[in-house]
């Protein structure tokens, strides 16, 4: 169903540029934008997603995409977010394959085309939005509205709040879903494109690709699914150009005019009812998918959820709804996160913070009321479409169906925005059209706002590049955030400024009192400081908010172990196996416990539970190794050592510990092959050298083995009984020279 030529876009300052030119520029600035995040690292949730998520391995059956989630973990867990993109985690695994490794750039650089595929297929989506459904003889749209709808392309295509989408890796999701999205649309356009008589005719086969493409942009992301309303109002309000206001009025009225059968001669019931049964039968399946059972969320997740009061609960979903709004109007103030105290709730209804939702409100009633009672056609279609395609995709993460485990997200704004473009594209073409004498001033400040735009992508794309940065950014945007300072002080620790980190984790903590990450992660960095005492009172204080936090009670058990509270480190060490059953860095500390205390069987046997649950786990092989080898269990020692380096072919210190074995057991030219293999490996160990010329020592080389005393005292001059050796050699040395006639 096409209409006229849409009468305010010739005023809008755009050359009227041939279709593959305007999306050649629609894709350029998109480029533009985000193509300095191309070399990032991968940063916040692509850690989890793809980092440490073993479905993206080649060596990781196929077939295991299936049945996990976006995380790697198994449905069917407690733990599990049910998120269930199988098609995402497809295109990770091709990125690693293609590369042979987990190398950021090939993951961002396709994010990025994605971002510009996706921005180049808008300006059909606003085409068919603004000026109705039309095609040439050779099948392509024709656009009625080239100016508006390149405008709209081009706002989306540079909206800064898309940065996260696009830098972040984990936005795949939210890329790939948006394209399934726009091809589902543009499918169920093609069920039209059937001769002249579109209003009588329409194809099943192509509505049917349309459902099949909805499918695939849910398995991308789960709010692939709400391309079905949008597809639904494209058809009520530009297929069969019903006007909601009048058909509304005719039904509360119960005046005549409404007929049923005109609906099924346009075929829309039959539409609706084919849409309506795909769009169940996808719902259905993913309930099956996911175990029929939501994720568990926590308040710290999405605290207004959690509200008793029903009021405040409803208020506070709306005051979220205002700053969303506000991330499209102003997308100046971004972060990666917005939970934990970043946005705090309002209690009564005489928080200041009530302005902002009222307001919202106004605007979208006025919004709606022009949609629906305009008298002008292409001003109704073109708002209520525009607020189709704004409010519809958000849905999902409204709170109203479910609850979400979010305040704010970025990313779920994607496909929003788009209605948003429209809208603005829309109104910037009223204002042209009808302030004709302030048309340079309005030049200047579209082309300002773009301006603007793409600097702000590019700042905040150069903040995504690393997460020193990220977390950075996002101090002074959600000073209040735990979550934030937890980020900071994270990367602090991991990059070696403890100092740092400790400061970062004690704001998070006072931020949030009962934060048992910041409590276990700051337990961590003061038991190696050796401040025991307060390291215990927080790993306690963490395991008696959160009892199941099996990490925070091993590292209570190493804390109490340091402190020779040998038995509640013990008791401590069974706690977390018993919350995490499956836990060899835990049997191993528990294994150092039993060492300590010279209870040498149950040692043997913590190490290797450590070994079974984690064949690759060094220390513990190696501790299994030296214990036998203190113990004068040469032999045993002896098929350990060769077991461990089955394993470990390349461990230097399980072959050190091994040639250390066979030298008490004299078999020297064996003990000296893997002493030579590990300086290989590691040149500058002293002790290994030192060991190997005790071997020489004891096998008679005293040549060899006064070379090796020198490299070893010059790598650590105060090394353990290696003076008083080499002293010993100098003398036999000596001694024989001597004897010499």
């Amino acid at each position: 169903m096409a209409l006229t030529e849409v009468y305010w876009d010739h005023h809008i300052p755009l050359p009227r540029l041939a279709p593959g030119l305007a999306k050649i520029i629609v894709a350029l600035l998109a480029l533009l934008c985000f193509v300095n995040s191309y070399d990032g690292e991968f940063v916040f949730d692509d850690s989890e997603a793809i980092v440490n998520n073993k479905d993206l391995r080649p060596t990781t059956p196929l077939s295991n995409i299936w049945s996990n989630d976006f995380w790697g973990s198994n449905l069917s867990s407690n733990s599990s977010h049910k998120s269930y993109r199988p098609l995402t985690v497809l295109t990770f695994r091709w990125n690693y394959l293609v590369a042979g490794d987990l190398h950021p750039v090939g993951f961002h650089v396709l994010n990025i085309i994605l971002h510009a595929l996706v921005s180049i297929l808008m300006i059909d989506i606003f085409a068919i939005l603004i000026g109705g459904l039309d095609y040439d003889e050779k099948g392509w749209i024709v656009n009625h509205a080239p100016k508006t709808s390149l405008l709209a392309a081009m706002f989306f295509a540079t909206h800064p709040v898309h940065t996260e989408s696009v830098a972040g890796i984990v936005g795949r999701a939210d890329l790939l879903c948006a394209l399934f999205f726009q091809l589902s649309f543009l499918t169920y356009c093609k069920a039209f494109n059937t001769g002249s008589n579109r209003d009588e005719r329409f194809s099943v086969h192509w509505v049917v690709v349309s459902l099949s493409l909805c499918a695939a942009a849910m398995l991308c992301k789960e709010q692939g699914i709400t391309v079905l309303g949008v597809n639904a109002a494209f058809d009520v309000l530009l297929i069969c150009n019903v006007n909601v206001y009048e058909l509304s009025q005719k039904l509360l009225l119960r005046k005549n005019g409404f007929d049923v059968s005109e609906m099924f001669r346009m075929g829309l019931l039959r539409r609706l009812a084919l849409m309506l049964l795909g769009g169940l039968s996808m719902l259905y399946a993913r309930w099956r998918i996911m175990g029929t059972g939501p994720p568990a969320f926590t308040e710290v997740d999405n605290p207004a959820s959690f509200a008793e009061n029903v009021f405040l609960r409803i208020v506070n979903y709306n005051y979220y709804y205002s700053l969303n709004a506000w991330l499209l109007l102003c997308p100046w103030w971004l972060c990666f996160d917005w939970s934990m105290g970043c946005v705090p709730l309002i209690k009564s209804a005489s928080d200041w913070r009530m302005v902002w939702l009222l307001l919202l409100w106004c605007i979208l009633i006025g919004l709606i009321g022009q949609a629906l009672c305009s008298q002008d056609i292409q001003r109704r279609r073109t708002l209520t479409l525009g607020l189709v395609l704004l409010l519809v995709p958000f849905l999902p993460a409204s709170n109203v169906f479910f609850r979400v485990g979010f305040v704010i997200a970025e990313r779920v704004l994607y496909l929003s925005s788009a209605g948003y473009c429209l809208l603005l594209a829309y109104a910037l073409g009223l204002c042209f059209c009808r302030c004709s004498k302030y048309r340079r001033l309005l030049c200047i400040m579209v082309l300002a706002l773009l301006c603007l735009y793409v600097v702000r992508c590019a700042l905040r794309s150069h903040q995504w590049r690393s997460e020193q940065s990220l977390f950075i950014s996002a101090l002074s945007v959600c000073p209040l955030n735990a979550k934030v300072h937890y980020n900071v002080g994270k990367n602090l620790a991991d990059r070696g400024n403890s100092t740092a980190a400790i400061i970062y984790y004690r704001e998070a903590v006072r931020l949030h009192p009962t934060y048992v990450h910041a409590m276990n992660n700051l337990g961590n960095i003061l038991k190696e400081k050796n401040e025991l005492v307060e390291a215990e009172e927080l790993l306690s204080k963490a395991v008696s908010i959160q009892p199941d936090f099996a990490a925070a009670w091993m590292n209570l058990g190493i804390v109490q172990n340091s402190l020779q509270k040998f038995e509640k480190a013990e008791q401590s060490y069974w706690n977390a196996i018993r919350f995490r059953r499956k836990y060899p860095d835990c049997y191993y500390n528990l294994g150092r416990l039993y060492a300590d205390q010279n209870r040498h069987v149950e040692a043997l046997n913590a190490w290797r539970n450590a070994t079974v649950l984690k064949p690759d786990h060094s220390l513990a092989w190696n501790n299994m190794v030296i214990l036998l080898d203190n113990t004068g269990n040469l032999g045993q020692a002896e098929l350990i050592g060769r077991e461990a380096l089955r394993l470990l072919p390349e461990d230097h210190t399980i072959m050190f510990s091994l040639a250390n074995v066979l030298g008490k057991l004299q078999k020297y030219k064996e003990s000296e092959g893997f002493f030579l293999h590990a300086l290989r490996i590691n040149p500058n160990a002293a002790s290994c050298h030192g060991n190997l010329a005790v071997l020489y020592h004891r096998w008679g080389k005293l040549d060899l083995a006064k070379k090796h005393y020198e490299y070893a005292l010059k790598l650590d001059p105060e090394a353990p009984g290696t003076r008083d050796n080499y002293n010993m050699l100098l003398r036999k040395m000596d001694q024989f020279n001597r004897s010499l006639p």
